[in-house]
């Protein structure tokens, strides 16, 4: 569990640090996005390529290697002094984070031979992953509180040196299978696709739809494409793309990749609105969140029993229902303090369960023999889900935030030209700025910035409504699967 935590803290740790960052390092508005999106870009790229390496090397070589390598790159990032060597730096993490997830679960598998002990043992570790996501803000801030920014990156070594040392007393090695070699094509057809994608949405947001962003969709449908067809081709594909024909296994993980991304992205734009608008302090802000962090870790737990008892085609649109509430709130009563609590309460309560009955459910709906390829397609959606978290809804509140802003006359070029990136960037120029000139440019920062945060909540609250009706159609399961799979 440690190094699950670890990695999905990071998944959300760094939205709570931008502000400082931003101040540290004066990032533009894609190089922000960049520095929270290029760890989990690539974790996502190599996540099926790394569980098939841990299968013929053997998981728990792989998970020791993969906690050393991100202890040291997490040190060296943490001393950055251009927005460039973070984002470097979050890419090399990505590479060993990709080694730590697979080996995880592959290595649950090894430890509990028993069905229903590695049932439990299953819903905690996705429990960990909704926890590990919801505790990012918290950690974050009390660390932002007494320390500089680059505490949060420090955070790895106290958490994996422990592992480093009982790991190999403790772990058992997994069984190793050489199958068939692993395909650097497919890795390098993956990552185009995904990385391509990505860019073209953040050069959108920052400078409308051109020949550019065109450009890169053309390029990350090509890719995807060329991937996809290479995988139904292999006789040992990288990824078993066979799973999908099963609508159970592909809605959940649609779900599983959706709920996610409403989580990152909420995270993404509450952060930076309770900081810079609302003028909290860092550990004031996370102290905000702690109720939403305690109801994923209750309802994580707690929906193991209600999932034995209530079929998944109606427990996961319920579930969504609450995250779908969360957006429906903030977009029609606005982003004040208690509405933002309340919303991250109601988000992690859908979140939390689905996390723990969406695996769960993968795992199910693929034969035993598949259960590896299945896991690793379950956990490539989640990270997936991050990046199109802080790309997809970062962008839009990034893309409103720019067409709405109305700058003071007062202004230089250079400062608007800081001011209209992002909303650190306005908060940056507002330090150089007189009292009354600085409440009016943040004024008129905030207003925009939280006029962003309304739009992509209507919009989340269509998407939650789209997951709702996708649970229902496709999960649907005959009563004797069904209550074997729970």
């Amino acid at each position: 569990m440690l190094p699950v935590l670890l990695v999905t803290v990071d998944n959300t740790v760094l939205g709570f640090a931008l502000p400082k960052i931003a101040e540290a390092l004066r990032p533009s508005a894609s190089q922000q996005l960049w520095m929270i999106d290029a760890y989990s870009l690539v974790l996502a790229g190599l996540l099926v390529s790394m569980g098939s390496l841990g299968d013929r090397i053997g998981h728990r070589k792989l998970l020791l290697v993969g906690s050393l390598g991100f202890a040291i790159v997490s040190v060296l990032t943490a001393y950055s002094d251009t927005a460039t060597q973070l984002i470097a730096g979050r890419a090399c993490m990505g590479v060993f984070g990709a080694m730590l997830m697979p080996s995880t679960l592959a290595l649950i598998r090894s430890v509990f031979e028993d069905r229903e002990e590695r049932r439990l043992a299953v819903a905690i570790w996705a429990t960990t992953l909704t926890v590990g996501s919801a505790l990012g803000p918290l950690v974050g801030g009390v660390l932002l509180e007494f320390f500089s920014w680059g505490s949060i990156f420090l955070l790895a070594v106290p958490v994996l040196v422990p592992l480093l040392v009982l790991g190999p007393l403790l772990l058992p090695e997994s069984e190793r299978d050489a199958s068939g070699p692993l395909d650097p094509i497919s890795i390098l057809q993956s990552m185009a696709a995904l990385g391509a994608i990505v860019y073209g949405i953040k050069h959108s947001a920052s400078n409308g739809i051109d020949w550019m962003a065109l450009t890169t969709f053309t390029v990350g449908a090509v890719a995807g494409w060329m991937f996809v067809r290479r995988q139904l081709r292999l006789p040992v594909p990288l990824m078993d793309l066979s799973l999908f024909r099963s609508g159970t296994f592909s809605g959940s993980v649609a779900i599983n990749l959706m709920s996610l991304a409403f989580l990152v992205g909420f995270v993404f734009f509450t952060t930076q609105f309770l900081q810079i608008v609302l003028q909290m302090s860092p550990l004031s802000a996370s102290l905000a969140l702690v109720p939403g962090q305690i109801m994923a870790i209750v309802v994580g737990m707690a929906v193991v029993p209600v999932a034995q008892r209530l079929p998944v085609h109606v427990l996961i649109p319920i579930l969504m229902a609450f995250a779908g509430a969360a957006f429906l709130l903030v977009a029609s009563m606005g982003s004040s303090l208690i509405v933002l609590v309340v919303a991250f309460a109601l988000l992690n309560i859908g979140v939390g369960a689905i996390a723990t009955v969406s695996n769960d459910v993968i795992l199910s709906a693929a034969p035993p023999a598949k259960a590896g390829a299945a896991s690793a397609i379950s956990e490539t959606a989640y990270e997936v889900g991050v990046v199109l978290g802080t790309t997809v809804f970062g962008g839009v509140v990034t893309a409103y935030y720019r067409g709405a802003l109305q700058l003071p006359g007062f202004l230089s070029e250079v400062q608007m030209m800081l001011a209209s990136e992002t909303l650190s960037g306005a908060h940056h120029v507002a330090a150089d700025l007189s009292g009354d000139q600085a409440r009016e440019l943040m004024t008129q920062a905030g207003r925009a910035f939280e006029g962003g945060i309304g739009l992509v909540s209507w919009v989340t609250f269509g998407l939650a409504l789209m997951a709702i009706l996708i649970a229902w159609r496709t999960l649907r399961t005959p009563k004797a699967q069904s209550a074997e799979g729970h």
